[in-house]
């Protein structure tokens, strides 16, 4: 708890003065006011987490990914057996999944780390930081230990902290975990007071039995636990799971050490949800890549005020949306970079000379 406690407590706000300069800059760039849109608003809010609008082009990148297995699968909330989770996070490592083909292209490293999965051995490759194989069945009970709990938020800080210290500038979030979207729905359903009934269907015209079922483990799970909603690490013990509890802690991390964080799907919008209780300062780091394709995305970004990048109607999760967005962010640092000014080529000349005349 300490360290968890030291982190939250060194969030700032983002540095309004760099953001102002950022914002200077491109009013400079040779292009009408605002015309390149979200590359602007996205340099601008990186100088502000860096505290310097100077920033260097194709900055050093890493995807974080953490894979946890559920009790509450034990429920039959999924239509996949709980071997699925190991099997797919070798493919992490090995290169054969969607994040790790997405992340290749655009030139993304890639952390792979087991914080929960069931199966003793270790995958070569992998980060093992188990804390246990698998949470505990949530609607019998906690799925964690408040300890657990902090002990995966502490996890995705010294992990976030690793990588930091390697000179990685810029930090995706992503996830592996059969199960995995009956927790995020929990988390949710808790923090916007919806029945989970009318998330899992929000995208849905005819929800099948399956759904229906879904909806009703979860809230058999949220009436066993009755979390409270303004507690972010009592949620996450009741309801959650060890690789949203790592996630949060990448956000936390990150936010502390002044790196901005690219948010994947569903899942890791349930880790935002955890870190905005913590320290609500938290969001002003986070870059949201992609509106997930799953029902309850769109409650949760209007509850976290957030805008994502891209709208792809995915939701495969893994942290395949962080992977896709990075370019974007690659590209709107160039062009900050790059662009000619006004202030320095002929066409500013002329515009002034123009609007002299105009003037008169």
């Amino acid at each position: 708890m300490n360290l968890l406690v030291s982190i939250s407590s060194n969030i700032y706000p983002l540095d309004k003065k760099s953001i102002d300069k950022a914002r200077a800059r491109w009013e400079d760039l040779i292009h009408p006011p605002r015309s390149m849109g979200r590359l602007e608003d996205i340099t601008c809010m990186m100088a502000g987490v860096y505290g310097n609008d100077v920033i260097e082009d194709r900055p050093k990148k890493c995807i974080i990914a953490f894979a946890g297995d559920h009790g509450v699968h034990e429920e039959g909330v999924s239509a996949y057996p709980q071997d699925i989770t190991r099997l797919q996070f070798e493919n992490f490592v090995n290169g054969k999944c969607g994040v790790a083909n997405l992340a290749k292209c655009n030139g993304v490293d890639m952390f792979a780390v087991d914080i929960g999965m069931k199966g003793r051995d270790s995958i070569v490759g992998v980060l093992n930081y188990k804390i246990k194989e698998a949470t505990d069945n949530m609607t019998l009970g906690p799925a964690m230990s408040l300890d657990d709990a902090v002990k995966s938020i502490e996890i995705g800080i010294e992990v976030a902290e690793r990588c930091i210290v390697e000179d990685y500038r810029i930090i995706g979030i992503g996830e592996m975990g059969i199960a995995n979207t009956t927790p995020a729905t929990a988390i949710l359903s808790v923090m916007s007071g919806k029945d989970p009934m009318d998330i899992v269907v929000s995208e849905s015209q005819d929800p099948s039995k399956d759904l229906k079922h879904k909806a009703d483990v979860i809230r058999k799970a949220i009436e066993v636990n009755n979390p409270n909603p303004t507690d972010g690490i009592e949620v996450l013990a009741k309801v959650g799971g060890f690789e949203i509890g790592g996630m949060v802690g990448v956000i936390l991390g990150c936010a502390a050490n002044k790196i901005p964080v690219v948010i994947d799907g569903f899942i890791s919008y349930a880790a935002v949800l955890i870190a905005n209780r913590i320290n609500p300062k938290c969001l002003d780091y986070l870059i949201p890549s992609h509106l997930s394709g799953h029902g309850g995305s769109r409650l949760a970004m209007e509850i976290l005020k957030l805008d994502p990048i891209l709208n792809m109607n995915m939701c495969l999760g893994e942290g395949t949306g962080a992977a896709l967005a990075m370019p974007i962010i690659d590209s709107a640092i160039y062009a900050y970079n790059n662009m000619a000014k006004f202030s320095q080529e002929p066409l500013g000349e002329f515009l002034r000379s123009y609007e002299s005349g105009q003037d008169k």
